[in-house]
């Protein structure tokens, strides 16, 4: 007989946890039976996963069932169809149970009086099926069938631990089978999506699953409906993907179905509930009652797993059931639903959502209500503001008219984060007839910032420029910000030569009198330039200026961007403070306003400055939460981004398998010589250096740019150039060294900044000659000039490059001092691999040490330690990661992760070693 822990089973893409829960069920028969109820939303996979309980089930009996809703009224129907494969065997049972299970099967009923008797029948029949060999019994959508079958299940399921019989039950919602073991079927995550997706589609383009993988809401189904519509055109991601899953795919025929059965009271409350986006239960409740009813008319709408009703909320299971009632309706059904709740939202604050209805039952062109609808816009953000504008643009009896609201409307949905909304709304403007120049070239502006953020930069840059030139004449700030937005385009992709040309066009626009946030773009642009090009006697005071500028914007003029802009400028000028500051002032104020897509861009340069202030965990979990928003907003470049600092992040400490696991993120879609790319390098070199591969590490961060020609990543060049000095000291590549450390001099040199100062001493005692006067100078520089309260990992990696030094100058007693501050530095970061390397640098100078012993707190990332702390408090994973906001199988990735680095194998071990 084959074992079922034998079989090799390919497991469903994310329901791992689901999956090893199955397994445990089975596993633990016969010794002790047990149940399980699994729930969620339809499409989720419960039904693929009693599948799954079945192949791995291969040493038991299987017994299947279901509920069905064409038998709901029928009582008992459900269970009669279970059993009726081991009637055979009822002979076994008492005759008091075998009599009433025979009646009740037959259908005379089951009376009050006799239900234990019955419920002890099913459950001895089961017993009697598993006599000779376990069986899994399983019932899907047990809440769809008959509710005396349910309740008989899950009294039997409640009592099965000393029987060789698992039981597994599925259903859309937990308030079925009280008692027994239940779990989730959640959303699933990118990675698990995009599995699903590649599986029926090979080849399909990692950015494609991602926005798919949002379009479904994490749904499997919906998932694999998509997969069915697809163009080629889609799967590469050269034409625009589907708003949501096809009405007419297997999802949508379900949510069909589904509604077909329901009542029509319930039917007419479920409309209402689809076209209130905002799932106010009063103001349904409201409604309900105007039109005659209430709101528990949607109990069988929430017992078929359409809808949820909650005290705050009324929302349907999903946005395809939303589409699916709404499309079932007839247009004067729709209408009159609109007209009543437009005539319940009545007080003053609902001024934009009955404006919403009543235009949408409006018909034809009523540019009165346009007009209304686009003036109740005007303060109103998100979802409601983006409609009105569409709504308005429909009802607009003039195309240019139109089409200027078309291009609002696209503007708030890309504030919103919506960037496929965006570009569907740029589409129906081209497309509406004629428009007047200012709306054609902010729509211009809008495509550019799209490329840009979501598409290709090299074309954003060309658009960007165009754009400028278009509205140059009508709004001059909006042209400064199109080309200082071109020379960020021109940045990421690595073509640093083409900023000059910004430069030149953002001075022609400069006028002497401009207001403050004008002026902070020219000072900008004209900064950067000469940066690049090394003239840092122009460009720091035109930076300088730029941050000053920044810190003093107020009203209008303070926008996410205009703060992003001095956060750059800041860490031109090295004042990482101050950067800091001004990004973290354009996070909060994106956030305040809503402007979600200004987030990513905001966090960058937020993570940056924490790298360069030293704080590595805080620049960490800064990147995790811009990937994260990235991610959300289709933003693939920012994403590239985060995810390449959270590369460098990983490997400065020495995390070799986090560090690629970003890399192999990142994927090859980005241009050879773009930012993420070179991130990604820096990274991989900084592996190359922690395992003494010198060479490797030089010739990769010597390729990141070529100074002088203005092409490669020259800023990232510059940021690990402490990193390529290093490297090509022990390679003896000098030259390379030499030409990357003039620059980061150069550069050094014209700030107030003590670190990048102390950084450069250490490079040039490094290039000086081994156990020169020259070389213990610019260590003991280098150790003068890092700052006491910031950057404890840059100053203790000097501390064992001078012990380094004194000990090969054969100094040993001089060089332990050094080596035993950088291994106590290290210990309290956490950095094994490090302090590692100062053991055995003191080791090699005559000091007999171990390993260092470091507290369990010490040896953690703050991500790791919070998990470990809530692992330590009795937490699941699976609660971890609700609590964190994090997938099961990255909470699993941690705690091998932290298992590993503490030398514990146990939870009960690592709770030990936290107290």
């Amino acid at each position: 007989m084959v074992a079922a822990s034998s079989v090799q089973i390919t497991g469903l893409p994310g329901r791992d946890t689901e999956c090893v829960a199955v397994q445990r069920l089975v596993d633990g028969l016969p010794d002790a039976g047990g149940a399980l109820l699994v729930w969620g939303e339809p499409g989720a996979g419960r039904s693929v996963l009693v599948g799954y309980a079945h192949r791995y089930a291969t040493r038991c009996h299987r017994l299947a069932g279901a509920g069905l809703a064409d038998e709901a009224a029928l009582s008992y129907a459900g269970l009669q169809r279970l059993l009726d494969p081991l009637l055979d065997r009822a002979d076994a049972l008492p005759e008091p149970q075998r009599g009433v299970l025979r009646r009740t099967l037959a259908g005379a009923g089951c009376p009050a009086d006799h239900r234990l008797a019955l419920s002890m029948a099913v459950l001895g029949l089961l017993a009697a099926a598993a006599r000779e060999r376990s069986l899994l019994c399983t019932v899907d959508d047990v809440d769809r069938g008959d509710p005396p079958t349910a309740e008989v299940l899950g009294f039997v399921a409640r009592r099965l631990r000393h029987l060789p019989v698992a039981m597994l039950l599925t259903a859309g919602t937990d308030a079925v089978a009280a008692g027994v073991p239940r779990h989730r079927l959640r959303p699933l995550d990118d990675r698990a999506g995009a599995a699903l997706l590649t599986d029926r589609l090979p080849g399909l383009a990692p950015r494609v699953a991602r926005e798919l993988t949002a379009v479904a809401g994490g749904n499997p189904q919906a998932l694999a409906d998509l997969a069915e519509v697809l163009t080629p055109g889609q799967c590469r991601g050269e034409e625009p993907l589907p708003d949501g899953p096809p009405l007419d795919g297997a999802l949508g025929r379900g949510y069909r179905g589904r509604l077909a059965g329901l009542p029509a009271d319930t039917r007419r409350m479920l409309l209402l509930a689809a076209l209130d986006s905002d799932g106010d239960p009063a103001t349904l409740g409201r409604a309900a009652r105007a039109d005659g009813t209430s709101i528990e008319a949607l109990a069988p709408a929430e017992a078929a797993g359409l809808v949820r009703v909650g005290p705050e909320r009324v929302a349907l299971a999903q946005p395809l059931a939303r589409a699916v009632v709404a499309a079932d309706a007839t247009l004067a059904e729709r209408r009159a639903a609109h007209l009543l709740l437009a005539g319940v939202l009545d007080s003053p604050g609902q001024h934009l959502r009955r404006t919403l209805h009543r235009a949408a039952a409006a018909e034809g062109p009523d540019p009165v209500l346009a007009a209304e609808l686009e003036a109740v816009a005007g303060g109103a953000g998100g979802d409601d503001g983006v409609a009105a504008l569409h709504r308005a643009a429909e009802l607009s009896g003039e195309p240019r008219q139109a089409s200027a609201r078309l291009v609002a409307a696209a503007g708030r949905a890309w504030a919103a984060g919506q960037p496929r909304r965006a570009g569907r709304l740029l589409a129906e403007a081209a497309a509406a007839g004629p428009v007047d120049p200012v709306a054609a070239g902010r729509a211009e502006l809008l495509r550019g910032e799209l490329e840009l953020r979501c598409g290709s930069p090299s074309r954003a840059s060309t658009t960007l420029l165009a754009a400028a030139r278009a509205v140059s004449g009508v709004d001059r700030i909006a042209a400064l910000g199109a080309l200082v937005r071109a020379g960020e385009a021109a940045c990421h992709t690595g073509d640093q030569f083409r900023y000059a040309e910004v430069a030149r066009r953002v001075a022609v626009l400069r006028r002497a009198e401009d207001p403050p946030d004008a002026e902070l773009l020219t000072a900008l642009a004209a900064g950067v330039a000469a940066t690049l090009r090394g003239d840092h006697e122009r460009g720091g005071p035109a930076l300088r200026r730029a941050v000053v500028l920044g810190n003093r914007l107020t009203g209008p003029a303070l926008t996410p961007a205009a703060l992003t802009g001095a956060a750059v400028a800041g860490l031109l000028v090295a004042v990482d403070s101050v950067a800091h500051r001004l990004a973290e002032r354009a996070v909060e104020l994106a956030g305040a306003r809503g402007e979600v897509s200004a987030l990513p861009r905001a966090l960058e340069l937020r993570a940056i400055a924490e790298y360069w202030l030293g704080r590595h965990e805080a620049a960490a979990d800064t990147s995790r939460e811009g990937l994260r928003v990235a991610r959300d907003t289709g933003q693939v470049n920012s994403a590239g981004v985060h995810l390449g600092m959270l590369a460098v992040l990983a490997a400065v400490r020495a995390d070799r398998e986090t560090s690629l696991c970003r890399i192999r993120e990142i994927g090859e879609a980005p241009a050879p010589h773009s930012r993420p790319r070179a991130l990604a390098q820096w990274a991989l070199a900084v592996l190359d250096l922690v395992n003494g591969r010198h060479e490797a590490a030089a010739a990769r961060l010597a390729a990141l740019a070529r100074p002088g020609t203005g092409r490669g990543q020259v800023l990232i060049q510059v940021m690990a150039t402490p990193y390529l000095v290093e490297a090509a000291a022990g390679a003896g590549r000098r030259p390379a060294a030499t030409a990357a450390l003039a620059v980061f001099d150069q550069w050094a040199s014209s700030t107030a900044s003590p670190s990048r100062r102390a950084l450069s001493a250490r490079c040039r005692a490094l290039l000086a000659a081994r156990g020169s006067a020259d070389a213990e100078r610019g260590f003991r520089t280098a150790l003068r000039l890092h700052p006491a309260d910031t950057g404890a990992f840059e100053r203790a990696r000097t501390e064992l490059l001078l012990g380094r030094e004194l000990r090969r100058s054969r100094r040993p007693r001089d060089a332990r001092e050094h080596l035993h501050a950088a291994r106590e530095t290290f210990g309290l970061l956490g950095l094994t691999v490090w302090a590692e390397q100062a053991t055995t640098e003191l080791r090699a100078a005559g000091e007999s040490v171990g390993t260092p012993e470091l507290p369990a707190a010490r040896l953690l990332t703050g991500q790791q330690l919070r998990i470990a702390q809530l692992v330590a408090e009795g937490a699941t994973n699976r609660e971890i990661a609700t609590r964190m906001f994090l997938s099961t199988r990255t909470v699993d990735h941690h705690l091998r992760n932290i298992f590993h680095r503490l030398g514990i194998r146990s939870r009960t071990e690592l709770a030990r070693a936290l107290h």
